[in-house]
């Protein structure tokens, strides 16, 4: 029983992680081939979301360069929670490593939990990994999850909830089953909730947004099955009559809240890869840890074997020696 219980969390988060990108990347680059404006429209927005890290385009765990078409590489996702710093360096609310062999067409994904404990590269002390991103934006938040798990990460895409809410509206909402009755803050104006009753409703934006970040009222899990409803629920929309009308305003808008230091050439070969990749190609790995509470303050501890576990079975995928020196 607990087995199908597992299979059952990877297929949806293999799911997710699929609508995810593919909304990105069929959005972003302008994929869908119904007209040659819309994928130039598309590429513009590439170009516009691209922004380079202050290391350059190479890790400095790697050796030589790599080549995103012929080497194993590796993209850190980022999903920001920004709107409470008027725009400047928010917390990441969502953090997922994903490594690709475009060969073998394998991938392994973690996600890492945003409460985990770390040492956050460049503070010398250990604090939440989801606050690397607000003491040092992008590189920060890369050279933590590099010396957390000792493996490179060559490509970053990171997107903020302003992008998420833009991209409901330009489609006139989404319509989805909310599966029991609960409320959550939004995001816009101080104080004000926002009730779902159970059954279909329409949500724009500003409600999508506060759908998909509860949890105080279920679990993570519950989260993620409704993060993976509204995308599926975007996508139907993109692709009928009226959305496909829409995708120069969603790529606009996407190109405002995107940052990624993927070139627009990159997009397009990763979307090629991705789409010919094999559902069973793709392996989610899961830390195990413990709950703690430090200084009065809640945090994840992963398991150090649990870390080591992982940590290799990356260094594997991406073809790497570990440079650790054993500090």
């Amino acid at each position: 029983m607990s087995n199908n219980k597992s299979r059952i969390r990877r297929r949806k988060k293999r799911s997710l992680l699929r609508k995810i990108f593919l909304l990105v990347l069929i959005v972003v680059v302008g994929v869908g081939g119904y007209a040659a404006y819309l994928a130039f429209q598309g590429w513009q927005a590439s170009k516009q979301t691209y922004n380079e890290l202050d290391r350059g385009n190479q890790s400095e765990l790697r050796k030589d360069a790599i080549s995103i078409g012929e080497d194993p590489f590796s993209i850190l996702m980022m999903g920001v929670e920004d709107y409470s710093t008027g725009g400047e360096n928010g917390r990441t609310d969502t953090l997922i490593l994903l490594t690709i062999d475009p060969k073998e067409k394998t991938a392994k994904m973690v996600s890492i939990p945003r409460d985990t404990r770390v040492e956050i590269v460049g503070r010398g002390e250990k604090d939440k990994i989801n606050h690397a991103h607000a003491f040092g934006g992008p590189d920060m938040t890369i050279e933590t999850v590099e010396k957390f798990l000792d493996v490179p990460v060559d490509y970053y895409v990171k997107a903020n909830f302003e992008g998420f809410k833009s991209v409901i509206d330009d489609l006139d909402g989404v319509k989805v089953e909310v599966p029991f009755d609960f409320w959550e803050y939004s995001d816009e104006e101080h104080g004000k909730k926002i009730y779902f009753e159970e059954g279909s409703m329409q949500l724009d934006g500003e409600e999508a947004l506060a759908y998909v970040r509860m949890r105080r009222f279920d679990s993570d899990f519950g989260r993620s099955d409704r993060q993976k409803q509204v995308i599926q629920a975007a996508i139907s929309k993109v692709f009928t009559a009226k959305g496909l009308f829409k995708v120069d305003e969603i790529a606009g808008h996407l190109g405002e809240n995107i940052s990624t230091n993927l070139r627009a050439g990159e997009l397009f070969s990763l979307q090629r890869q991705f789409k010919d990749m094999p559902s069973d190609g793709i392996e989610t790995l899961k830390f195990n840890g413990e709950d703690a509470r430090i200084n009065g303050v809640y945090y994840f501890q992963p398991y150090e074997e649990s870390v080591n576990e992982i940590s290799a079975a990356l260094q594997q995928h991406l073809n790497h020696t570990s440079t650790s020196s054993g500090d």
